[in-house]
């Protein structure tokens, strides 16, 4: 389980602060998407979970574990994916050599198969690979680490609209009920299907931590058309297709869940949940 309870965070004293008083709690078994605007420290939130960022005040713990002290119990069982990555001038194989041994639960063929997925060859030199490349090879490493918690950050940029699809394959293949994937992105239609869980944060809270299926028991995300009846709508936005509604839910998962229409109907409305119950 991850907890984070009331967390203060700023990268300096010149800096404003990212998190105040932040808590947040996660069980195991979830594909989390972690959204927000740019600048609401979701990638700082996930180095927190690292222990790569110290807190000023509050704890952030896995599994037990303070994260800030990066014990070697606790980091063999989380990789982090950033945005952003370096990959040495070698060869994969050798790459898996050195840093297998920090992963009890190493799995080459998992890694393989998810190369496959990625239409990757297993003999491959990083040095010879585009950058989405090297961000397949590397997602197919962290996989085969079979670590309790896999964090990943802009996974799904650089890569093609194919590499999207396998990307969704790959990680739904070797999702278990002992893991837990956090995904950091602003790519939220590429990962719509694949979450089953959303956190959103902004300038410093939560604006929901809940499972898809109870959104969508809450709250029907509709397109309806020009001249429709909008008497329901807790929020709407125009489309050439008509209306975008986010209307009060019947109790049932009757619509798939839209993930920027909630977003953009959470930034105007935080009380959006609240909202729906009193209808």
């Amino acid at each position: 389980m991850i907890q984070i309870k009331n967390l203060n965070f700023r990268y300096n004293f010149q800096q404003p602060t990212v998190f105040t008083d932040f808590s947040l709690e996660l069980d195991k078994g979830n594909i989390v998407g972690l959204l927000g605007k740019n600048g609401t420290g979701k990638s700082t939130l996930l180095y927190l979970l690292c222990g790569l960022l110290q807190s000023e005040n509050g704890t952030v713990t896995i599994d037990g574990f303070t994260t800030k002290e990066r014990r070697p119990e606790m980091l063999q069982d989380i990789f982090i994916v950033p945005e952003e990555f370096d990959l040495p001038d070698i060869t994969l194989a050798k790459f898996v050599e050195l840093n297998r041994p920090f992963y009890p639960n190493f799995n080459e063929q998992i890694m393989f198969d998810a190369m496959k997925e990625f239409e990757l060859p297993q003999n491959i030199e990083f040095s010879s690979l585009s950058m989405g490349q090297k961000k397949k090879a590397f997602m197919s490493f962290a996989l085969a680490t079979q670590t309790r918690y896999l964090f990943m950050d802009e996974p799904t940029n650089g890569l093609d609209i194919p590499s999207k699809t396998q990307f969704r394959k790959v990680i739904a293949s070797q999702m278990t009920d002992e893991r837990t994937i956090i995904i950091s992105t602003h790519q939220v239609h590429d990962v719509e299907m694949l979450i089953d869980r959303v956190v959103m944060i902004e300038t410093d809270h939560l604006l929901i931590n809940a499972t898809t299926n109870e959104i969508c028991e809450k709250l029907r995300f509709e397109l309806r058309a020009i001249g429709s009846d909008l008497s329901d709508a807790l929020y709407m936005e125009p489309s050439v297709a008509g209306t975008l509604v986010v209307a009060p839910g019947n109790g049932f998962n009757d619509t798939p869940v839209n993930l920027e229409l909630l977003f953009n109907a959470l930034s105007q409305n935080p009380q959006l949940l609240n909202a729906a119950a009193t209808h």
